[in-house]
């Protein structure tokens, strides 16, 4: 068995749980040579362990709570593009928001048209 499986198989099994060194494959374990509670112990990682349990323990269980959207463009978004609430409305702001800055565009330029040049 190479280094790096046994590495992997020894961290799977608590120390004083593993079987004598003279046990064999063949031989089988008598009564005493069984193990029982006192003779389990605690990993040398068992403090670290127990940090990362508690961690976990204290994270939020289920679904997250879905995100309020913020700002213009984030109201807008949910509004018009995102789930149930797509629409073709944002196509036709769109259409309206051109006409409108062409239209002012026209305007203007057609003031400083007459400016210099009265019909």
């Amino acid at each position: 068995m190479s280094y790096i499986a046994r590495r992997g198989l020894s961290t799977l099994i608590p120390p004083k749980a593993r079987a004598p060194p003279f046990m064999t494959i063949r031989s089988h374990p008598t009564p005493h040579m069984i193990l029982t509670v006192s003779a389990i112990g605690a990993a040398q990682d068992a403090a670290r362990m127990e940090r990362v349990v508690t961690f976990y323990a204290g994270l939020p269980r289920g679904p997250a709570a879905p995100v309020k959207p913020t700002g213009l463009i984030g109201r807008y978004q949910a509004r018009y593009f995102s789930g149930k609430n797509a629409s073709g409305v944002p196509l036709v702001h769109a259409i309206g928001g051109i006409l409108i800055l062409g239209y002012s565009m026209e305007y203007y330029f057609h003031l400083r048209h007459h400016k210099n040049h009265p019909h």
